[in-house]
């Protein structure tokens, strides 16, 4: 990270480790779709690709500290590699789509990680925000890209050629490992962390944090909504693929505006401000989702959920990469990560519950409830720095 090679490479890893993720999960619905699964099962397809990270997210992230961050990221890019030649070989069956759909949490996991842990350990602590905001910008851009495979290969149809996703995904795959074995070698930190003195238990203690990592919890599970149900709304109200992968585009290119200005937002309004602002404005977005209304004004309504879930997480990633002693970051962004990953396993099973009487409208808007939930429970954060 401290050289402008690496942090090209770095950059690079970010975007294709993010495209994968977000063309692949979308895609999964509709070939869950194609298999006729009902639609409250679902929340337990996009369930499955958290709930193995959920039990391995800190041991990664103990990984990360002790052999180093890009040993962890090789292992991740590996594994995404192994998901999308699942999705391609096993797909015609719900349970090879759940086992692809477990390795690609896995994966994915394990690449950012190594990724968050690296952003925190080669950043002076003034530049946090900044640092954080740009990766946050490159992963965007990643979920930007993923979603127009959808667009080129969905075009006036209800359902995409899913095979044919399953296939391109798989050769950026390809692109991804390449890129993580040339990411600049780095040491792991035993020495440090026995320096430090800590463990996770002690980091749960830090006053505010369990706060921030529920709003963050909160923030991903609504981007993991969005990706499951979106589709799924769509194709209730007859809406075509080429149309879902345009508005999961906008999301993540509106998303992509809010981080790459976020050293500027938070010097301007403070981290707190921006953090309560930012999620008001992804709940009552996220409200108007499934209200009907024209296109063209369901992309502008999905494009002020984009700026405001994109602003959460790099916030709250300062937030710990600066409460959180050296050689411990790994164990904290993996700490994050696992309460994404709570979030990601029963806030879309609850919603797939929801989803047998209420249906996909229903979902996507007591995701709102629970992050205008959040925003009230941030107001006691002090985040600023």
């Amino acid at each position: 990270m401290r050289s402008r090679p690496g942090t090209a490479v770095f950059f690079g890893h970010a975007v294709p480790v993010q495209a994968v993720t977000f063309v692949l999960r979308p895609t999964a619905t509709y070939r869950a779709v194609e298999l006729d699964v009902p639609t409250h099962w679902l929340g337990a397809l996009a369930a499955s690709f958290a709930i193995v990270p959920l039990v391995l997210a800190v041991p990664s992230g103990h990984a990360a500290d002790r052999f180093g961050e890009r040993r962890v990221m090789v292992v991740g890019s590996l594994l995404v590699l192994l998901s999308s030649a699942a999705f391609v070989l096993l797909a015609d069956s719900v349970g090879g789509i759940v086992l692809a759909s477990v390795v690609l949490g896995l994966g994915h996991l394990c690449s950012v990680v190594g990724q968050q842990a690296m952003v925190a350990n080669g950043t002076p602590r003034e530049r946090y925000d900044t640092a954080f905001g740009h990766y946050t910008f490159a992963t965007s851009v990643g979920q930007a890209v993923g979603p127009g495979l959808i667009v080129l290969f969905g075009g006036e149809a209800t359902i995409p050629r899913t095979s044919d996703i399953f296939l391109w995904a798989t050769g950026l795959t390809v692109v991804l490992v390449v890129l993580s074995l040339l990411l600049p070698r780095t040491r792991g930190h035993a020495g440090t962390v026995q320096g430090a003195g800590g463990s996770v238990r002690d980091l749960l203690r830090k006053p505010g944090l369990v706060r921030a990592l529920t709003v963050s919890c909160v923030v991903l599970a609504a981007v993991d909504i969005t990706l499951v149900y979106l589709p799924a709304l769509g194709a209730e109200r007859g809406i075509v693929a080429g149309t879902v992968g345009l508005l999961l585009t906008l999301r993540a290119t509106a998303s992509m505006t809010s981080r790459l200005f976020l050293g500027r937002l938070v010097a301007w309004m403070g981290r707190r401000r921006l953090l309560l602002g930012s999620l008001a404005l992804s709940a009552t977005s996220l409200a108007l989702t499934p209200v009907p209304m024209p296109q063209w004004l369901l992309g502008v309504v999905v494009v002020l959920l984009g700026l405001g879930l994109g602003a959460g997480q790099p916030l709250t990633m300062s937030l710990l990469a600066e409460t959180t002693p050296p050689g411990m970051r790994g164990r904290a962004m993996s700490l994050r990560l696992t309460g994404n990953r709570l979030g990601q396993v029963l806030v879309p099973s609850a919603a797939g519950l929801l989803a047998v009487g209420a249906g996909a409208s229903g979902v996507l808007a007591l995701t709102a409830a629970g992050l205008a939930s959040v925003g009230v429970a941030a107001r006691r954060l002090h985040t600023d720095p």
